[in-house]
């Protein structure tokens, strides 16, 4: 089952990138370089994060989607065009936890106006386990070993935020949703220390 489910991930993550590099080099040249596309994605998190408060959710969503998605694509147009660089990976990396910390934050800020404290409680365990599933990738991959394991890597976050946004004025939906994200963050933190540990072993019986 676990090994089903990394072949599907590994699928789609790598299918889109390749899709999204192919259409950027179609391009002999862009207007934006990569960082300022990176920068563009998070602004618009940003944006989405005042309009979760301001409770304009629809309009959230655009945002965030968009962002979403510019943020996807600067990667693409930094491997299509080679302008990759250490610092652009790096800025990309900080800028998307930032990301999440926001949007997250924004939605704990409505589950505190409505008075929802369990939910409210649960975007810190779901900000928390996403932030240590970058931790623990980055980390892995510092000791040579793979670290990208796991239920609910960043891309499978932002879909699920982004197919219950919309409909954050129902209450429930988001509900939902924050509690899956808090379970599954927390799940997928204790895959890669498992997965870690395994590959540690390995080595050390080989």
């Amino acid at each position: 089952m676990a090994t089903s489910l990394e072949r599907l991930k590994s699928g789609y993550t790598n299918g889109g990138r390749s899709v999204a590099q192919g259409m950027m080099s179609r391009f002999r040249s862009v207007p934006f370089t990569p960082n300022q596309m990176t920068v563009t994605g998070f602004l618009l998190n940003v944006v989405a994060a005042v309009l979760l408060v301001e409770q304009h959710f629809v309009w959230a969503t655009v945002a965030f989607v968009v962002g979403s998605v510019i943020d996807a694509l600067d990667g693409a147009v930094a491997r299509a065009h080679g302008k990759m660089t250490p610092f652009g990976g790096f800025l990309d990396s900080t800028l998307d936890r930032m990301s999440e910390g926001v949007v997250l934050g924004a939605i704990a800020l409505v589950f505190a106006d409505r008075d929802e404290m369990v939910a409210l409680a649960c975007v810190f365990v779901a900000l928390v386990g996403s932030f240590l599933i970058s931790y623990t990738r980055a980390k892995a991959e510092a000791l040579g070993l793979k670290g990208d394991v796991g239920l609910m890597a960043r891309l499978e976050r932002i879909v699920v935020l982004a197919i219950a946004m919309p409909f954050a004025g129902f209450g429930w939906p988001l509900e939902a949703v924050i509690y899956l994200l808090a379970a599954t963050t927390a799940f997928t933190v204790l895959q890669r220390m498992y997965s870690v540990k395994k590959q540690l072993e390995s080595i050390q019986e080989g």
